[in-house]
């Protein structure tokens, strides 16, 4: 596994558990940053970029806006082939400046009105209230306005528990309005990998985290379910055929000593990445 050329770590339950980092990750990163490009991937739409690379550095992590990978970014990419101009955010204020910073050009109306919306953009909103409830579930009434979200986490995993994430939310508006997005961005779409996957072979790209469901769900041949439950990684159906692979990257995950959380209570799975055509993911040993 370490001839590998690119390594892309979740950031929430893999390098850190809230404001927690798991030394294993933090380790590995540090040990392998000079053979390695580390590239840092989360769902998490209610902290801007630079709040990441902040708390990576506060462990110890060098990292750039080039090496975060957000959901914002097919979003952004979405909206402008789309020719979406004004948007409706479900979100917190930290996504509504990302949002803003990422398209100039978009009219981003404020929470208290949805006048001439041609979209409602669902991100994980730690801000939620009823009056953006009320909105939003209006305008999905109307079918000629847009439904995109950022991604299909169910949870936010935290040191207290796991929190109510924008699937969550989804599952509220479809109750509501009974409407599903159109189109969902972030992992398990590869869409949130962009031009990584025009820079590296795929062979060369390794993915770590430790949320697996959603791709058992959404991909049909990675592992099976009761696969799933044990303490080994996943990988993708291009690996998997190979007992060489399997062992190899078992082997150097454990000699590595990734633990991504010692304590083995880390229990929060729900959305790997599978890169197209080759390529591979690993999830912790310790999600269950």
């Amino acid at each position: 596994m370490l001839d590998k050329k690119c390594f892309v770590l979740d950031l929430d339950g893999t390098v850190y558990l809230g404001d927690i980092p798991i030394p294993g990750t933090v380790d590995f990163i540090l040990r392998h940053r000079d053979a390695i490009d580390f590239y840092f991937l989360s769902n998490n739409t209610s902290k801007a970029p630079a709040t990441y690379i902040r708390k990576l550095e506060r462990m110890g992590i060098p990292a750039t806006l080039d090496h975060i990978l957000s959901p914002v970014t097919p979003l952004v990419a979405h909206l402008r082939e789309a020719g979406i101009r004004t948007g409706y955010p479900v979100g917190n204020r930290d996504f509504v400046a990302c949002l803003r910073e990422r398209m100039p050009e978009l009219n981003v109306l404020p929470y208290d009105t949805s006048e001439g919306a041609e979209a409602v953009v669902l991100a994980y909103d730690t801000e939620l209230t009823y009056e953006k409830l009320s909105h939003a579930a209006l305008l999905l009434q109307r079918p000629e306005v847009a439904y995109l979200a950022t991604h299909p986490d169910l949870v936010c995993p935290s040191p207290q528990g796991p929190l109510p994430d924008a699937g969550s939310f989804m599952s509220l508006f479809e109750t509501a309005t009974g409407r599903r997005p159109e189109h969902i961005f972030g992992k398990p779409d590869p869409a949130v990998l962009g031009a990584l996957l025009q820079t590296y072979d795929r062979k060369d790209m390794v993915m770590i985290g430790d949320r697996l469901r959603n791709s058992l769900k959404t991909r049909a041949s990675t592992l099976s379910s009761s696969s799933a439950a044990r303490p080994r990684p996943a990988i993708s159906p291009a690996l998997s055929a190979s007992p060489h692979w399997w062992s190899s990257i078992w082997g150097n995950w454990r000699r590595s000593r990734v633990s991504l959380h010692p304590s083995g209570k880390n229990r929060f799975f729900s959305g790997m990445l599978r890169l197209p055509r080759g390529g591979g993911f690993l999830r912790s040993p310790y999600a269950e």
